[in-house]
């Protein structure tokens, strides 16, 4: 399901022209975010907002400074001083730390292993809350963001809030393939089970909040998943528009 596939060829829905129209994903390690989240965002020629890179890319700078991580109050400096520049539309994938092409190394194991020591650092999310806000005032607030508390803390008055899910077995299958198989079992589990119990413990996002629709998809494909997404954007707009 996250192996590279062929552009689509589409014409962008233009819903909610001329308004604002933010479609705030959230959801497990493993169930799609990024790659549904990408695609929707250009069927709707809307930005795009992996906020996950964000803490990646803090903990990419931690570790390359030597910053550790049981030093709270460094890694939250380290989350108020940093430059980060990220992509912000579905086309382009780029992220940089201080002017430094990490768009490769903040995907790498190790970063995936040690991101939830970020992640649950309260002085550091809300910083990074704080700048995932600002980036969405700034894209007038025409954007699909995908997360863990988008939903419920970052977007909560989105247009459109869900949590995209599946199984366990079909998020460790995704994310074997996505790895092309480089991982055993046992790393599997640690990057996509283990990691989501550890960032459980300071947002939840498996359970929908009042209001967030569910999206579950282990036993649909990647374009039936995104038609899927498209349908609850199609129906909460339609909504609102009626109301």
């Amino acid at each position: 399901m996250f192996v590279t596939f062929p552009e689509p060829v589409f014409s962008v829905e233009r819903l909610r022209e001329g308004k604002t129209l933010v479609v705030a994903i959230d959801g497990p390690s493993g169930s799609g975010k990024s790659s549904v989240s990408k695609a929707v965002a250009k069927r709707l020629g809307l930005g795009f907002l992996d906020t996950g890179a964000m803490y990646r890319a803090l903990t990419w700078h931690c570790i390359n400074g030597q910053i550790s991580f049981a030093n709270a109050a460094a890694v939250e400096h380290a989350a108020r001083s940093l430059n980060i520049d990220l992509s912000l539309t579905p086309e382009k994938d780029f992220v940089k730390v201080n002017g430094i092409n990490v768009t490769g190394p903040i995907r790498e194991p190790d970063i995936s292993k040690a991101v939830s020591a970020v992640a649950t650092n309260l002085g550091a999310r809300a910083e990074l809350v704080r700048r995932q806000q600002v980036l969405i005032a700034e894209s007038g607030n025409r954007m699909v963001v995908e997360g863990r508390d988008i939903t419920t803390v970052v977007a909560p008055q989105a247009e459109v809030r869900l949590i995209l899910t599946a199984s366990e077995e079909a998020r460790m299958r995704r994310r074997g393939l996505q790895l092309g198989g480089t991982l055993s079992a046992a790393a599997l589990e640690e990057q996509v089970l283990a990691r989501d119990l550890k960032d459980s413990a300071v947002v939840d996002f498996q359970q929908a909040a009042d209001g967030v629709f569910t999206v579950d998809s282990s036993e649909l494909d990647f374009e039936q998943t995104v038609d899927a997404v498209l349908n609850v954007v199609r129906r909460a707009v339609s909504k609102d528009q009626s109301s």
